[in-house]
């Protein structure tokens, strides 16, 4: 238990990493997002699957569903952003 708790976590700091050294596509960027919130999912799962208690049952199927509106959310943005822009570029686009 203790090796996929650690994996887990080794896992999920990759993917702030990869995040954190994202800057070209807003694409990839989502898609490390994305990747962060399914292995904090599964980490609830196994946490919440070996504590055995019921108040947090709901939680993983309520951080699913904010994932899933996010992941919505952030691909209306990639295509709205390709339609106006041409092209999906974090340095072309102007946040400020």
């Amino acid at each position: 238990m203790e090796l996929m708790k650690t994996t887990m976590y080794l896992t999920f700091m990759i993917a702030i990493t990869t995040l954190s050294m994202q800057y070209k596509h807003l694409m990839l960027a989502l898609m490390c997002v994305e990747t962060m919130m399914l292995i904090v999912f599964t980490m609830l799962v196994v946490f919440t699957s070996t504590s055995l208690t019921m108040s947090q049952i709901p939680m993983p199927v309520i951080l699913l569903t904010i994932s899933v509106c996010s992941a919505a959310v952030g691909l209306s943005l990639v295509v709205a952003i390709t339609r106006t822009h041409g092209n999906d570029f974090l340095k072309n686009l102007n946040l400020l």
